[in-house]
């Protein structure tokens, strides 16, 4: 069973947050899970194109960074945006990048 590392919010520099939401192809999987309640590993991705170890270290990147959680639900790896820890830790940062995301 896969165990995934999630830092306290509070143990999460401000380079870091900015570091992982500073790729476009990052930014796209924020967007997505902004707009979902929680989507898988592939459901999350930012295009279908994109190689199975490129997607793993964007998320393993979101999860460093505190913005995202991913937990296994049977055989699916759930991933959800902590946008209300973010938010408290980082206080509208989360919200002005989603807000000037180009669609």
């Amino acid at each position: 069973m896969p165990r995934f590392t999630h830092p306290r919010l509070e143990d999460v520099p401000l380079d870091l947050a900015m570091h992982a939401l500073a790729d476009a192809n990052r930014l796209s999987m924020i967007a997505r899970l902004a707009a979902a309640e929680r989507l898988s590993c592939t459901g999350a991705a930012p295009c279908d194109a994109i190689p199975k170890s490129t997607l793993s270290n964007h998320l393993k990147v979101l999860r460093a960074a505190g913005l995202i959680e991913t937990v296994q639900v049977g055989r699916e790896m759930i991933n959800t945006l902590r946008r209300d820890e973010f938010e408290r830790r980082f206080p509208g940062l989360l919200n002005a990048v989603l807000t000037n995301i180009e669609a």
